[in-house]
């Protein structure tokens, strides 16, 4: 059978439901769940696909889930927020039993979250997904125009960045990295370069002791347990190609060293990447566009690259498994 993959419409204000219907047709071997109100993702399509059954294998179908409100491209509704959790959320449990092999996000809108549901403040998909999932540790990479990029912290404010950085969460990090580059993408002996967290890497501790006092230590201590690690480097000539080429994956140690210039060199056709979940997790490398939605002129290849991921770490999976 042909894997069953999950495909959440995100913020339903954004370009995430008319991505659906791009990626609907774009003929992928897989059986897509389009997780999303119904009447939304088939008038902003102009289509029909059929609703949802474990039973059959519809190459495309919908799962249903309602709108709190009517809406209207372009125009958050915090009215929408729990619609937006209540999809994901469904992704989560179909995968967590089974069901699916995999789920792929659209973008959501962070702020219109945590403007419409009260409680917890959102984070953002990494976070809520290892929430959901009881992971305690997770790490968020990118990839694109051959560029894996780790992060080391995701979603926090500058000021909090240098105390979540930490020996404890630099080991669980490179543990889970090491590991996800090896059984899932198949990566013999991953090589991992680590960003310094300093500009020129602390400069011998004169411009911040990061690096003496915690990074190094680290990398020591899981070098001497077999992980290939170089660094920490310099970030403003870590992503230089004679550097790059000497690894396999980049470590940033936040979200703003990191993911520009891989957005630089890959923006619309990069794939997010949650490793360490027990569920197979990809998303577009973008946000909800509000600008683009119901004009037509989104381009869903960021969409159609994490789905064709997605389908290969399935196969993948199944391959372990099938061995084990």
């Amino acid at each position: 059978m042909l894997p069953r993959i999950a495909i959440t419409c995100g913020e339903p204000a954004g370009i995430g439901p008319e991505l659906l219907g791009a990626l609907a047709a774009a003929n992928l071997s897989a059986q897509l769940v389009l997780i999303g109100d119904r009447d939304l993702l088939c008038q902003r399509n102009q289509a029909h696909w059929p609703a949802y059954s474990a039973e059959t294998a519809a190459p495309v179908s919908i799962w249903h889930v309602p709108l709190g409100a009517p809406s209207v491209p372009g125009q958050l509704d915090p009215a929408n927020a729990q619609f937006v959790l209540d999809v994901l959320d469904a992704a989560i449990a179909g995968c967590m039993r089974g069901e699916f092999e995999a789920m792929v996000t659209a973008p959501l809108q962070k702020s219109v979250i945590n403007e419409g549901v009260g409680g917890k403040f959102f984070y953002g998909h990494t976070e809520y997904l290892a929430e959901h999932t009881n992971t305690s540790r997770v790490v968020m990479m990118l990839t694109g125009a051959s560029l894996r990029v780790a992060l080391a912290t995701t979603h926090l404010p500058l000021r909090e960045i240098p105390a979540a950085i930490t020996a404890e969460s630099l080991t669980e990090t490179l543990t889970i990295l090491q590991h996800d580059l090896k059984h899932h993408f198949g990566i013999a002996q991953p090589r991992i370069l680590v960003a310094g967290l300093n500009p020129h890497a602390g400069e011998s501790g004169h411009l911040g002791r990061e690096e003496i006092e915690v990074i190094e230590p680290t990398l020591d201590k899981l070098r001497a347990q077999g992980m290939d690690l170089i660094g920490p480097l310099p970030a403003d000539t870590l992503f230089t190609p004679r550097q790059l080429a000497r690894g396999d994956a980049v470590l940033a140690m936040y979200h703003d060293q990191g993911l520009p210039v891989l957005k630089f060199a890959s923006f619309g056709e990069g794939i997010n990447v949650t490793l360490g979940l027990p569920i197979i997790r990809t998303s577009v490398d973008h946000g909800t566009a509000l600008d683009l939605a119901g004009t037509g002129k989104a381009d869903a290849g960021s969409l159609i690259a994490a789905t064709e991921l997605a389908i290969e770490l399935a196969h993948k999976k199944r391959a372990v498994n099938h061995r084990t």
